[in-house]
């Protein structure tokens, strides 16, 4: 990775509770880990956070990579104390914690934080071998990634073009497609399903260097529910959910944006949800700014909402139809990350990379999500997302 890290805070942090280091024993997957080391793999490895400096140690099959991708000052062999001997010695447990320990005193470490997701083996391992071990509750470094530099605004970005494109395939299924006389979608002679929607969205973003784990492709009652996945044939005058949010296969970095579509005419109270959704997503989006709170921002939304005569979290906290999520979140190295837009959201930053989400949701008429990825400014907002907001598919 090209990322330069700041971590003064950490380092400000480990200073005040007279921590000699911070130590993470993850695989890439953990966020925290891949941005502080600058280093994926697929097996856990540790990185040591001191005064000094960021100090990997990984195996001998990752060194060579570590030594040349990483971001850390140093990177050390887990050979280099005699691992494979300790294991035969003394089994898998005990030689991780003799050789961790070894590794922080190479590091004159004696005090560690961690952070809320630290193996608890681990982390009992090293005490019983005299390091002083204590949790980092704060998320510091999630705090951290949450700021964007402009080296990872340009890989959101670029994840967000690889989105749009997969948001135009779909489309343009939804918008070629005949309908049969029960109402059925019919693209190549065979019905139009969710599946076949998902498949051409993951194909265009393999081909655009992105790959998900999920996406979502939800008709009438399944788009009532906001994760329901889809299934099964798609059908005209319903409502559509079609929200992706792939991750660079490179980078790592996500996207995420979200439309509703319908083919015909999904009925009278179906298009006015529409409208009030998109009025609650544009007063939201006008919200935000550096220095107002995601709960601003989420109440914002609210207030077109109620406004309207839906009901939200915020005015019935028991609701199971209207609005019952949040507004957005961030996104970056993870999905979801801080901040949050939502009752309980913080002061937005300048960099803060976040999705503006407001939806309506009932089973009786379906859901409507309308969802666009960007980044908070100084005196407002960049959006990251440049495609139409529109409920009747077209093809280009």
């Amino acid at each position: 990775m090209e990322l330069d890290v700041d971590l003064s805070a950490l380092r400000s942090a480990l200073e005040a509770d007279d921590r000699d280091g911070y130590l993470i024993d993850d695989d890439a997957s953990d966020a925290d880990q891949r941005y502080v080391s600058g280093f994926t793999a697929p097996d856990p490895y540790q990185t040591l956070v001191t005064a000094d400096g960021v100090h990997l140690l990984v195996s001998g099959l990752e060194y060579g990579r570590a030594v040349t991708e990483s971001s850390a000052d140093t990177v050390t062999r887990r050979s280099t104390y005699d691992y494979q001997k300790l294991v035969a010695e003394h089994g898998g447990h005990e030689a991780k914690s003799r050789m961790l320990a070894a590794f922080l005193e190479d590091h004159g470490v004696e005090s560690i934080a961690v952070p809320r997701t630290f193996p608890t083996g681990t982390a009992d391992g090293l005490r019983e071998r005299g390091v002083d071990v204590a949790v980092e509750s704060e998320g510091i470094v999630e705090d951290i990634r949450a700021t964007k530099t402009a080296w990872e605004l340009e890989q959101i970005r670029a994840t967000q073009r690889a989105n749009e494109a997969a948001m135009a395939a779909a489309e343009e299924l939804l918008a070629t497609a005949e309908v049969r006389d029960d109402g059925t979608l019919v693209h190549g002679g065979e019905a139009l399903t969710s599946e076949r929607v998902t498949e051409e969205i993951e194909i265009t973003l393999l081909r655009h260097g992105c790959g998900l784990d999920d996406t979502i492709v939800a008709c009438g009652a399944d788009g009532a529910d906001p994760h329901d996945r889809g299934s099964g044939p798609l059908k005209a005058d319903e409502l559509i959910v079609v929200d992706i949010f792939p991750r660079d296969k490179e980078t790592g970095y996500f996207a995420d944006m979200t439309r509703t579509f319908a083919r015909g005419d999904p009925g009278e109270e179906a298009r006015r949800r529409y409208a009030v959704t998109e009025d609650a997503y544009e007063a939201a989006l006008e919200a935000v700014e550096a220095g107002v709170t995601g709960a601003d921002v989420h109440g914002a939304a609210c207030d077109v909402l109620e406004d309207a005569g839906y009901a939200t979290l915020r005015s019935d906290p028991s609701t199971e139809t209207g609005f019952i999520h949040s507004t957005g979140h961030g996104v970056g190295l993870d999905i979801h990350e801080q901040p949050s837009v939502s009752p309980a959201g913080g002061e937005l930053l300048a960099g803060h990379v976040i999705s503006i989400e407001p939806g309506l949701y009932d089973p009786e008429i379906g859901g409507v999500r309308i969802e666009d990825l960007i980044v908070v400014t100084e005196d407002g907002y960049e959006n990251l997302t440049d495609y139409r907001v529109g409920l009747e598919p077209t093809a280009e």
